[in-house]
């Protein structure tokens, strides 16, 4: 049996407030309601935790996260890129939250060595289509790659490959749902740049996805579909996004489901041997300030790390390392945060087939129940 371990984060949102204390910071002018300069957001997250440095280096904001890196060393690394990386000043109209990351600031990225950026989200076009194109290259040019936006409606469809030497190929497909507060004017279309985007999460439109995935899946492939979906704060999982879910481990599609947009972890679900993630969190974010949902325990920030067995797509092995934003900065979480996770975590995925376990190194451990 060859194994591929493969690293899963929710949303790397380090625009607005996480760009501001980077090397190369962006216009920090913001067009929201309530909040007009992102220097705020760093103030904020200050006035809680303590000063954050200015000009950071690029791994400063991974902290501990990049020593669990290289303890687990992941075939693969995929992340949720919550952002676009442009210094457009073409805010998107009729939207009240925006983010962006100075392409210079990339660096940030490629210290954590990410091989795919999921791109179909609700801020790749925060600032316009020309936003979205100096994206896309200046990801391009770090050797980032993409997946679930393009230059049009077949380059966002495409997966973003990834060969694991003597191993397999990881094949990561990635779309986004309206749910997720996607603008539907942000659908690529056949000669125009965009996310790969559906309206809804269905049974039938789990099928027809994983019908074209298994299409072009060759023996030994390891298929992830990365899905942004759902709201930001809640734990119930709508019947449809379990729907399209199985649907897509059943046509022989997607051997796990990386889903996010919550804004905390939520249950995990082992269905056929293949795991779901319904939603993995933030990992990386400026919200370490912002009060109102901390019942939600939006400060954890959960590492994904999943062993699937390349000759049959099965599950092996499912471990969270979970670490808490402290001035910009990912720390080790607490004992009693790993207990409430793990609590959290039998809570719901008790009838989704999981079962969640502490483990040493403040580790959790998830298997089938």
């Amino acid at each position: 049996m060859s194994t591929v371990r493969l690293f899963l984060a929710g949303d790397v949102m380090t625009g607005r407030g996480i760009d501001q204390v980077l090397r190369r910071p962006s216009d920090p002018r913001l067009l929201e309601p309530f909040v007009g300069d992102a220097r705020s957001y760093v103030e904020l997250a200050e006035h809680k935790s303590g000063r954050i440095p200015r000009r950071a280096a690029p791994a400063y904001i991974w902290g501990d996260a990049l020593a669990e890196l290289e303890r687990e060393r992941p075939d693969v690394r995929i992340v949720n890129l919550e952002t676009s990386v442009t210094t457009s000043d073409a805010f998107w109209p009729g939207k009240s939250i925006h983010y962006r990351m100075h392409p210079e600031n990339i660096d940030c990225l490629t210290v954590a060595r990410v091989d795919c950026c999921v791109l179909a989200n609700n801020h790749v076009l925060d600032f316009g289509r020309e936003g979205l194109r100096e994206t896309l290259q200046a990801l391009r040019r770090a050797g980032l790659g993409i997946a679930g936006a393009g230059e049009n409606a077949d380059r966002a469809a495409a997966p973003c490959d990834v060969d694991v030497p003597a191993k397999c190929r990881v094949r990561v497909y990635a779309l986004g749902f309206g749910t997720s507060g996607i603008p539907f004017a942000w659908a690529a279309g056949k000669a125009s740049p965009g996310v790969n985007l559906l309206r809804f999460p269905t049974a039938d439109a789990g099928a027809r996805v994983g019908r074209l995935m298994r299409s072009a899946r060759s023996p030994g492939d390891v298929v992830v579909a990365s899905v942004h979906w759902g709201g930001n704060w809640g734990f119930a999982i709508p019947p449809g996004e379990r729907a399209f879910a199985h649907a897509l481990i059943d046509s022989g599609g997607a051997d796990v489901v990386h889903g996010h947009s919550s804004h905390h972890p939520k249950a995990i679900e082992i269905y056929r041997g293949k795991p779901i993630l319904y939603g993995c969190g933030d990992l990386i974010t400026d919200y370490e300030g912002i009060g109102g949902h901390e019942t939600y325990r939006p400060d954890l920030s959960p590492m994904y790390f999943v062993d699937i067995d390349s000759d049959g797509g099965r599950l092996v092995d499912l471990t969270i390392v979970t670490l808490r934003l402290e001035r910009f900065s990912l720390r080790p979480a607490a004992p009693t945060d790993v207990a409430w996770l793990v609590y959290r975590l039998n809570r719901d995925g008790r009838v989704l087939g999981s079962r969640a376990e502490e483990a040493p190194g403040g580790r959790i451990i998830v298997r089938p129940a």
